[in-house]
């Protein structure tokens, strides 16, 4: 994948660059990341990038000179067809879905915002869409912008060790990760399930999902909502909760 960041502080994505899956990604040529820094394309001798918002107000706002020309820089290097995204609070929630969607393009640009934002003209004329990852305001896009890639890295062929990890991980099938237990056997008093230590591998794939969807049922119920159950996830569950003394009306109340 051929993925391209526009960021006043290129230097902050060495932290995901040279360490873990997209550092790996990287060697592998999986995944090839070039930054562009918007002050390499503004012409004064200060390398000034913002200014002040007409209407007054607080904070300074990105101008539009210096962030045109690097978008068009950035899509000059990118494949044909690159898409440029830029990380807002207004934007679209990021989840999953949205990250297996991305990992199957060959080439993005993600435009990292900094200060009170973009100038709108910026916003309407070329970039094609606002994504964000939460319902809260950070300093600037760059890390949402490393959210992203490493949701997305994760899902590009080649780019893990195991390939099932991606596979296994909480959201893949709407619902939450099992849980999951490593040697000692016995650790603090507790004990690793026995059913894991049986070497039934066809019991340990249905308690693994009636785990899974039981902890998806106590702590993100409303992923339940948007998924149809088979008749054998359905009973799955039941038992689950038959076994905790849990009911519908037990969530209701909490």
């Amino acid at each position: 994948m051929d993925l391209h960041v526009i960021s006043i502080f290129p230097g902050m994505f060495s932290a995901i660059t040279e360490h873990g899956v997209i550092g790996r990604a990287m060697q592998q040529n999986v995944l090839q990341l070039t930054l562009h820094n918007p002050r390499d394309y503004a012409d004064d001798k200060h390398s000034k990038v913002d200014g002040r918002p007409f209407g007054g107000g607080p904070g300074m706002l990105m101008l539009p000179e210096p962030m045109t020309k690097v978008i068009n820089a950035a899509r000059s290097q990118a494949k044909t067809g690159a898409k440029v995204v830029y990380l807002s609070p207004q934007g679209k929630r990021f989840d999953h879905a949205a990250a297996k969607s991305f990992a199957k393009q060959e080439s993005l640009i993600l435009l990292a915002g900094r200060y009170e934002g973009i100038d709108e003209r910026v916003l309407e004329h070329h970039v094609d869409e606002e994504w964000s990852i939460g319902d809260y305001v950070l300093s600037g896009g760059e890390l949402p912008a490393m959210v992203m890639i490493d949701a997305i890295a994760r899902l590009l062929p080649d780019s893990l060790g195991n390939s099932e990890s991606a596979e296994q991980d909480s959201f893949v099938d709407g619902i939450l990760d099992c849980p999951h237990y490593a040697r000692p056997e016995e650790y603090d008093g507790q004990s690793v399930p026995d059913v894991l230590l049986s070497g039934d591998h066809q019991a340990i794939a249905k308690w693994r999902e009636q785990q899974a969807l039981g902890r998806t049922w106590e702590r993100r119920p409303e992923l339940l909502e948007k998924i149809e159950l088979t008749d054998q996830q359905q009973s799955l569950l039941d038992d689950y909760l038959k076994d905790r003394n849990l009911d519908v009306s037990d969530l209701n109340d909490s």
